[in-house]
């Protein structure tokens, strides 16, 4: 991201509906999927540490961070997150079979090559592991956020799972999420394009009381997206594995 972008991100991230609300979301997938505190925990791409965040109050122990960002490795050392190593996701600095989880969220579409990036992620997974993986979805939805993250592209669903399977994991869970807000934020991105509106990340499109209502918002949308699988969201959610054999 830009170091503005970052700096936003720092100081909304624990409290921000976006934030929290996915942290919610992931929670409940670890916990569907059974995974043990102990787990060799990779989340790779830590930005400003919301993940490390949600695996702190989750009770995992055994977590390492990874982001190629000096700005973002310093905003979660400043929060008491870590450790945080420095490198890119396309060549990640561990040994083959090193983690049993890696959390890749908003992580893919910011690399030139998102296939190489899979692949690392299921070559530093051991047999059995799991890998928690989240992108834009539809490039109708592009905007001013896609810009100051630095974005490569938006994802549809069936191209994406056949990145995933192409590497060699096998989705196990798959469903959009952000459906109640599509309507809204596409709109909102929009005018924000077209009225030239300058701002430094969506992130400052905020208030406390907007904040609480889209909390709710949000907060429905989570606990429904996954039972109601419908064919549209703002981000993809997918669980895969990596096989046994």
């Amino acid at each position: 991201m830009q170091t503005p972008a970052y700096a936003v991100e720092a100081e909304v991230e624990g409290t921000h509906w976006w934030f929290v609300g996915r942290r919610r979301l992931f929670g409940r997938e670890l916990i569907r999927a059974g995974l043990h505190v102990n787990a060799r925990t990779l989340d790779v791409g830590t930005s400003t540490g919301s993940n490390l965040r949600l695996l702190r109050d989750a009770g995992f122990t055994n977590v390492t961070g990874l982001d190629t960002s000096p700005d973002a490795i310093r905003f979660c050392e400043s929060k008491g997150f870590g450790p945080v190593r420095q490198g890119s996701v396309c060549a990640m600095p561990f040994p083959d079979a090193s983690f049993d989880l890696v959390l890749a969220t908003d992580i893919i579409e910011h690399v030139d090559d998102d296939a190489l990036a899979l692949a690392e992620m299921a070559r530093v997974l051991a047999p059995g592991g799991r890998v928690l993986i989240t992108v834009p979805a539809f490039p109708s939805l592009w905007g001013l956020q896609d810009r100051v993250a630095l974005h490569k592209r938006r994802y549809r669903m069936r191209p994406l799972l056949d990145l995933v399977r192409r590497v060699g994991l096998r989705p196990a869970e798959t469903y959009h999420f952000n459906y109640l807000l599509f309507a809204p934020i596409w709109l909102a991105r929009q005018v924000i394009r077209y009225a030239r509106i300058d701002l430094r990340s969506e992130g400052e499109v905020n208030t406390p009381t907007l904040n609480v209502l889209l909390t709710g918002i949000f907060r429905a949308d989570v606990s429904t997206a996954r039972l109601l699988r419908p064919p549209f969201g703002v981000s993809i959610l997918v669980l895969a594995e990596k096989p046994e054999r």
